[in-house]
């Protein structure tokens, strides 16, 4: 028995636009709910979620084959990345990718050797369905799915270089960092910012990778949706909570 399709990525090969939602909260609660909701796909985010590694777990079982679950990462560390996937993550984003060299890595770390130097320990692992899954060593490198995020000038300057990396699946654009970076912090609907990010998605996708964002402004998503971004982010757990609390308490 190989490892589990993974139905995400093989969508972003085909270019079909898929639809997501950021959990922020880290409660499996609030990603059991999410996942009855119809997005395509979930971010399990721990880098700037409260969300250690056995948090992220139950996000996993909570979430189970109704959508799919992407898991950010803190940074590019190889160890944490091991254990992601170990736990049964299939798609991984990585934070603050600046260089070709650094996206070479972060391949590397998700691959099992010789394509790359992931750890092997799956016989203890959920990803194999602890060892139930026969094969799963054998075919596991073909269904990982590797999302780096540029989100700072020299990212930018180096997006080129960056997509060219083998092993790449997809570049998501961060607008709040990039805003920062560019002397627009809290600020990313500012035009020089998405001129940026107008041309960064333009290039991903020129390159023949699969492009994706986050953005809350309703009227930007349904303009990066029109330009075909693949995985699209449209909201997350705390701004769809905060704003439905704060409106049903206006109404009275």
């Amino acid at each position: 028995m190989p490892a589990p399709l993974n139905p995400f990525k093989a969508r972003l090969k085909s270019g079909d636009g898929q639809i997501g939602l950021w959990l922020a909260l880290g409660d499996a609660s609030v990603a059991e709910l999410a996942a009855q909701c119809g997005y395509d796909w979930l971010v399990i985010d721990g880098e700037h979620g409260p969300n250690g590694l056995r948090d992220v777990l139950g996000q996993l079982r909570a979430i189970g084959g109704r959508t799919h679950a992407v898991v950010r990462v803190r940074d590019d560390s190889r160890a944490e990345i091991k254990q992601m996937l170990d736990i049964g993550a299939q798609t991984i984003l990585v934070p603050m990718i600046e260089s070709a060299a650094q996206a070479g890595e972060a391949v590397r770390s998700m691959l099992y050797p010789p394509q790359g130097v992931r750890g092997v320990g799956a016989a203890l692992a959920r990803a194999s369905g602890y060892g139930a899954v026969g094969d799963y060593l054998a075919s596991a490198n073909d269904e990982v799915c590797l999302l780096l995020q540029v989100e700072s000038r020299a990212g930018l300057d180096a997006l080129d270089d960056i997509l060219a990396v083998d092993g790449v699946d997809g570049v998501f654009i961060g607008p709040a960092d990039l805003a920062a970076d560019m002397g627009h912090r809290g600020n990313p609907g500012a035009p020089e910012v998405e001129a940026a990010v107008t041309d960064a998605l333009r290039r991903i996708r020129a390159a023949g990778r699969a492009a994706g964002i986050l953005t809350s402004d309703r009227a930007l998503a349904k303009s990066y949706a029109a330009t075909g971004v693949e995985f699209l982010a449209i909201g997350s757990d705390v701004g769809v909570l905060n704003a439905g609390l704060r409106a049903l308490r206006r109404e009275f």
